[in-house]
C-alpha cells in the first residue's frame, strides 16, 4: 500500500493514529481500540520504505535529524485529506513510525456526546477553566468544541498553544492563533508569556506542566483573560489539590488565595463503553460558588467533594451522577457504570 493509500484509508476509518512497527501488520487506533490491519506483519525493510516515503511526502524532509538522533517530529497536509503529525523513531534498531491525524473538519459536539452543560463553560469572559483526565480521555476534543463555541459566536482573539496541534481552527467571528510547541515556539512557558503581549482575550494553554507555566496562566486569568488548560488528574477536587501541591510550600498560602479567584470550573472526564459498542464521554463539572472559594481560599480542599456530591445541579455535578444519568438513557449498562464510578456502593442503589 502507497503511503497516500494509507493516509487515506486511516482518515476514512476514522483513526486517530497510525503505527508502523516492524512485527506487526499497519495498526490503527479507532475509537481507542487498537486495530490491526489483514495484510502481512511488516519487516525493518518494510518500515524502513514507508516512513522514508513519509518524508518524501513532507516536502523531503531530511532523514538526518532521525538517522543521527534516533527521533524526529514533524508534520505535513495533504490538501483536502488531513494533517498529520509525524513522530519516527529507532526500536530494537529498525525505524518505526507513529501517525497521529490532525482533520481539518472540527468535532460535533452533540455525536461525541459533549451536551451544553459543557459547551456553557465557553460563556465565560475571564477566569481559567480547567479540563481534566487521563491520557486518551477526550480532553482535547472537548476543548476543540469549546473553542469552536467561542469562534462561531463571539468577536475574540484566541490564542491556542497545543503540541501538537490536534484541530484546525478556521477564522469565523475571531481570530484564531495557533501555535504549536516545538514548532511556531520554544516551550509552553515562553509562548504563554509572549501571548500576554498578542493582545489575547481567550488563551487555549495545551498543558500546566509546571509551577512556573501555572503561575502564569493564573496571573492571565487574574488579569481579564479566558484561559483554558489541561491536566492529567482524576477528579475535578483532586484537580484542584494537585495545582496547589506543584508549588513550594512556602508559596501555597499565595497560591490558594490567587487560585480562588482565578478558578472558574473543572470538568474531568472519561470515555465509557456504550451499549452499541462505542466509547463516550462522562464527565464531572465543578463550578466555583462562593462556598467554595472560600474553601480553596482556607485550604479546606477535601471539604469540596461533600459539596460536589450533593449537589443536583446542572451546573455542578459528580462523576458519579453522570453515569447514573447516561445509565438511565440506556447510553450504557449499570455494570459499566458501577465499573467505572468514584463511589459504587452509593451509586448502586440509583441505578
Amino acid at each position: 500500500m502507497e503511503i497516500n493509500q494509507l493516509l487515506e484509508h486511516a482518515v476514512e476509518a476514522l483513526a486517530s493514529d497510525v503505527f508502523i512497527v516492524a512485527g506487526l501488520p499497519l495498526s490503527y487506533k479507532v475509537n481507542g481500540t487498537m486495530v490491526h490491519d489483514d495484510s502481512d506483519r511488516l519487516m525493518p525493510n518494510d518500515t524502513e520504505n514507508i516512513i522514508t516515503e513519509i518524508y518524501q511526502l513532507a516536502g523531503n524532509r531530511s532523514m538526518q535529524i532521525l538517522l543521527d538522533k534516533g527521533d524526529d517530529d514533524f508534520s505535513f497536509s495533504i490538501t483536502g485529506l488531513s494533517k498529520f503529525r509525524i513522530n519516527a523513531y529507532r526500536q530494537r534498531g529498525s525505524l518505526t513510525a507513529v501517525i497521529r491525524i490532525i482533520r481539518f473538519n472540527l468535532p460535533d459536539p452533540q455525536e461525541f456526546g459533549i451536551g451544553d452543560n459543557i459547551l456553557r463553560l465557553a460563556e465565560f469572559n475571564k477566569g481559567l477553566v480547567l479540563v481534566t483526565g487521563p491520557a486518551g480521555s477526550g480532553k482535547s476534543t472537548t476543548l476543540a468544541c469549546l473553542i469552536d463555541a467561542i469562534n462561531s459566536t463571539k468577536e475574540r482573539h484566541i490564542i491556542t498553544l497545543e503540541d501538537p496541534l490536534e484541530h484546525l481552527h478556521r477564522h469565523k467571528k475571531s481570530i484564531v492563533s495557533q501555535r504549536e510547541i516545538n514548532t511556531d515556539t520554544e516551550s509552553y512557558l515562553i509562548a504563554l508569556r509572549a501571548a500576554l503581549r498578542q493582545s489575547p482575550d481567550v488563551i487555549l494553554l495545551g498543558e500546566m506542566r509546571d509551577f512556573e507555566t501555572i503561575q502564569v496562566a493564573m496571573t492571565a486569568a487574574e488579569t481579564g483573560h479566558l484561559v483554558f488548560s489541561t491536566l492529567h488528574t482524576i477528579g475535578a477536587v483532586n484537580t484542584v489539590g494537585r495545582i496547589i501541591d506543584v508549588f513550594p510550600p512556602s508559596q501555597q498560602t499565595q497560591i490558594t488565595v490567587q487560585l480562588s479567584m482565578a478558578l472558574q470550573a473543572v470538568v474531568s472526564q472519561q470515555l465509557v463503553p456504550s451499549v452499541d459498542g462505542k466509547l463516550i464521554p462522562a464527565f464531572e463539572v465543578l463550578t466555583l460558588t462562593p462556598a467554595i472559594r472560600n474553601m480553596i481560599r482556607e485550604n479546606k480542599i477535601p471539604q469540596i467533594d461533600g459539596t460536589l456530591y450533593s449537589s443536583s445541579s446542572d451546573t455542578m455535578f459528580s462523576m458519579d451522577a453522570s453515569l447514573v444519568s447516561l445509565c438511565k438513557k440506556g447510553l450504557i449498562t449499570a455494570k459499566t457504570a458501577m465499573e467505572y464510578a468514584v463511589k459504587p456502593e452509593m451509586i448502586q442503589r440509583k441505578l
